[in-house]
């Protein structure tokens, strides 16, 4: 186990600790008016953490706190993990972005896109072209999630029992062959819709490697990067320190299931399976701020991770305005495009929350988040363990509220 720890007093590298205390302050609030458990947040700067804070409880009714070695089921932020596996494999030459998936999982071969109709009515016709690699990685793919309730093909996912993105009993591989099954709502690359490919993306990974995806994670990401927790199980010894789920109820919140966590998973999920700390989730993000070396281990080219970190939707397109509405016509989605596993800043001027331009990052259905501005030299993690009825809306205050502390 690694610890978390503030190395620098924020004045010294130009944040405000007035602002940093309003920040906690303003959370701390969420917490006493048992809207949340208790939260972990994390500033650094240049690489330094200056601004740790810790705040309520882990475990409400058995009363413990949340701690600095607190373990937190961070969801979809796995997909910018899966998004490096897939990338250390494209510099190693066993992927290409422009590889059809068909390539790996051969029941993509003939992909069919929805017409019209819904249920058994329904109406498609023969892809003009293969999904690539890099659909998967930029959500253009046509595949999509079953909870949205916006498009007949959703309704088609949960007809198959894919309510919770996975066939319930099977495995990373059965699961993407039912996904194969299924029409896609739009020919790839027309549009952004968030999806299970990252899923697709991590049995992609276990083919072309000829690992487990868990194996793979472990060997090539976790281990080399000392991300000690991190993982998509926790070990006896880890138990005590995993944050129990909540969910929005009403007048506050409730325990509710979360990740299968206490054994090695059946279905290793790329798109939300890990488990990490915050310790695991600052070395990720200084990874990434170093372009794809830490402490003289380099797992990314620079130009490999300037690539991730680009805007990949065409024409300089944003999610609200090449998504699929109405699923992701949001006004957080202004001004904001996707790289490859991550969303990137590309018009601060319309984001919902003050944002440099550049900055990257993803978050997590329990309301976990990352992110980092190169312009700043800023990361910025924060985590607790409740999953809202709808949207999230701490974001954007929390967002402004760092804003706020950077003082040069």
């Amino acid at each position: 186990m690694a610890l978390l720890r503030q190395e620098v007093d924020p004045g010294e590298v130009g944040l405000d600790a007035k602002a940093l205390d309003r920040l906690d302050q303003h959370f701390a609030h969420y917490v006493d008016e048992g809207r949340m458990p208790g939260y972990l947040v994390a500033v650094s700067r240049g690489g330094r953490v200056a601004h740790l804070t810790t705040h309520g409880h882990r475990d409400l009714a058995a009363g413990l706190p949340v701690e600095a070695d607190t373990l937190w089921r961070i969801y979809s932020m796995t997909k910018p993990v899966t998004a490096v596996a897939a990338l250390i494999l494209v510099e190693e030459g066993r992927l290409s972005l422009d590889d059809p998936v068909e390539r790996f999982v051969p029941a993509f071969a003939e992909p069919r896109v929805y017409v019209s109709g819904s249920g058994a009515d329904t109406v498609t016709r023969p892809a003009d072209g293969p999904i690539r690699v890099r659909h998967l990685l930029t959500h253009t793919s046509g595949l999509t999630f079953a909870f949205y309730h916006a498009h007949p093909v959703d309704a088609l996912y949960r007809e198959a029992g894919l309510e919770s993105s996975v066939v319930p009993g099977s495995d990373l591989a059965r699961t993407t062959e039912v996904y194969a099954s299924l029409p896609l709502q739009f020919e790839p690359g027309t549009q952004w819709n968030y999806s299970v490919a990252s899923n697709v993306l991590g049995r992609i990974i276990e083919v072309a490697s000829g690992q487990p995806l868990d194996t793979f994670f472990a060997e090539r990401i976790f281990g080399p990067l000392g991300m000690t927790d991190a993982g998509f199980r926790v070990t006896e010894d880890q138990a005590p320190r995993l944050c129990e789920l909540y969910g929005e109820a009403d007048g506050g919140i409730e325990p509710i299931p979360g990740l299968p966590l206490h054994g090695r998973p059946r279905f290793l999920s790329g798109s939300g399976g890990m488990v990490a700390s915050a310790h695991d989730v600052h070395r990720f993000m200084e990874l990434l701020r170093r372009r794809g070396e830490l402490d003289g281990t380099r797992l990314l080219a620079p130009q490999t991770v300037e690539l991730m970190t680009s805007n990949h939707l065409p024409g300089g397109a944003d999610l609200r305005s090449f998504g699929s509405r109405p699923a992701h016509d949001e006004p957080g989605n202004d001004g904001v495009g996707f790289g490859l596993g991550v969303s990137v800043v590309i018009d601060p001027a319309r984001t919902q929350a003050p944002s440099g331009l550049g900055t990257y990052g993803w978050s997590g259905v329990a309301t976990t988040t990352f992110w980092v501005d190169p312009s700043r030299d800023l990361t910025v993690q924060f985590m607790t363990q409740v999953r809202p009825k709808s949207s999230h809306t701490i974001f954007p205050d929390l967002k402004r509220l760092v804003h706020e502390a950077v003082a040069e």
